[in-house]
């Protein structure tokens, strides 16, 4: 497949890291939650999910696996750091974020970051707590943007890492796969 991603079926062994990337509304966030709901482990980390009013998205939220929520972006912010008509909050990235990959890392079997995208790359602790997480070993289950970024890339580039293209015609054939694959990453760490 182009620009480094794999097809479900060719996830090599050695992968530690699972990165599912697509276009916005490809089911990223709902399949990560349907893959920890479905492996039962103890995960930790956090969602992104969208604040809507009256059916219009106003920003994104960071939920966490603990249940800390924080306004990470919003039309209404007064912040100067801007993704499209978005204001970032960084401090709501450092304070809650940040912190819930750093638990999970530490204590949970699985880290979960939903996702490595614009808004969450203005912090440079989120990219440190990312790099730990997965140079910790522990399998990490995460959602990546798509567009080109530098940094990201990088992260998609890493030996420990697969960046699965996740589409709506191949969703169900992703899960399936990946739960196995997580399953055995799991079995083998806890050995």
């Amino acid at each position: 497949m182009s620009r480094g991603f794999s097809t479900h079926r060719a996830m090599p062994q050695s992968k530690t890291t699972f990165l599912l990337t697509g276009h916005p509304g490809c089911g990223k966030t709902t399949l990560i939650r349907r893959l920890v709901e479905g492996l039962g482990v103890s995960a930790g980390g956090f969602y992104t999910e969208e604040i809507r009013r009256g059916g219009r998205r106003e920003g994104f939220a960071l939920v966490t696996r603990d249940g800390q929520t924080a306004t990470m972006a919003s039309v209404y912010s007064p912040s100067r750091r801007r993704v499209s008509k978005y204001g970032v909050d960084v401090e709501s990235i450092d304070e809650v974020g940040v912190p819930a990959i750093e638990r999970a890392t530490e204590r949970a079997a699985l880290v979960v970051i939903d996702e490595i995208g614009k808004m969450e790359l203005l912090s440079n602790r989120f990219r440190q707590a990312v790099l730990s997480a997965l140079e910790s070993g522990k399998p990490v289950l995460a959602s990546i943007m798509l567009a080109p970024h530098p940094w990201a890339d990088a992260i998609k580039a890493r030996p420990e890492a697969e960046a699965i293209l996740l589409t709506e015609a191949n969703r169900s054939q992703v899960q399936d796969d990946l739960l196995a694959r997580l399953r055995e990453r799991l079995h083998s760490a806890s050995v």
